[in-house]
């Protein structure tokens, strides 16, 4: 499974999700750039494992809402590291669990930009490097929300929902180019965002309150979903493509 001289750009992996992936892909033997908007004390941190497992590593920041600041983040990494040839599209914002008749229109757009919109935008821009390496990979971190579409979060939903038809509309248009563009679809996921999400939903204060309701009687951790990711880019699957793989241990 090794990813020996391939190049990853993780966005939002300065903690949570996408700071396992990131070190996942560099204990496979990618270098990784690290991509934050706020929280670049947590991005560092992320490098600086990174390079003690004897892979190099790049921090830069970017808003993704912003096409010139994403443009400034290829541009840098290509700098620093060389051509991407596996983007994974972690970043992400939860919307405010607001019904439709609630939600003001700058929330849904502020939602989409995170989710599809700045996803979209970096896909352009790495494909013309990506399509003259040996392969490519692009991964969407989505939602198990996009198999149920619950009610109070209609941005989030609408704004997953359209990653996951960029990822499989770009799995036909990459493919002749060697490039595979997967999903992997998280549940419940024991991240700041999802203790935040817990609070609002269901009044806890702790993510061991909701263990036992859970499959396997435990709430689903960040390694998880980096396994599915690294397994999802290593020659073990050179033949998945276009597909979405929830890892929600089978639903509730």
């Amino acid at each position: 499974m090794s990813l020996s001289g391939r190049i990853a750009l993780v966005t939002g992996a300065s903690r949570g999700i996408g700071q396992a992936i990131a070190l996942a892909l560099a204990e496979d033997g990618a270098d990784v750039a690290v991509h934050y908007n706020r929280d670049r004390a947590g991005a560092e941190d992320t490098a600086r494992r990174i390079e003690k497992l004897g892979q190099r590593a790049f921090v830069g920041s970017a808003s993704l809402e912003d096409g010139s600041s994403l443009q400034k983040l290829i541009d840098d990494t290509l700098e620093s590291l060389g051509p991407i040839d596996i983007l994974i599209n972690n970043a992400g914002v939860a919307s405010r669990g607001l019904p439709v008749s609630k939600t003001e229109p700058e929330e849904l757009e502020r939602v989409m930009k995170v989710h599809a919109l700045a996803p979209h935008a970096l896909c352009r821009l790495v494909l013309p490097g990506m399509r003259k390496a040996e392969r490519g990979d692009i991964i969407m971190i989505s939602s198990a929300a996009t198999a149920h579409h619950g009610a109070n979060g209609a941005p989030y939903n609408m704004a997953k929902s359209a990653m996951e038809s960029l990822a499989f509309t770009l799995s036909k248009e990459e493919r002749h180019h060697g490039i595979r563009v997967n999903v992997v679809a998280p549940g419940l996921v024991e991240t700041e965002m999802g203790l935040r999400l817990m609070k609002a939903v269901a009044g806890v204060e702790s993510l061991r309150e909701v263990d036992s309701s859970m499959p396997y009687g435990r709430v689903i951790q960040p390694d998880d979903i980096a396994d599915a990711v690294r397994h999802l880019i290593s020659s073990r699957s050179s033949y998945v493509n276009g597909q979405r793989l929830y890892v929600d241990g089978g639903g509730a």
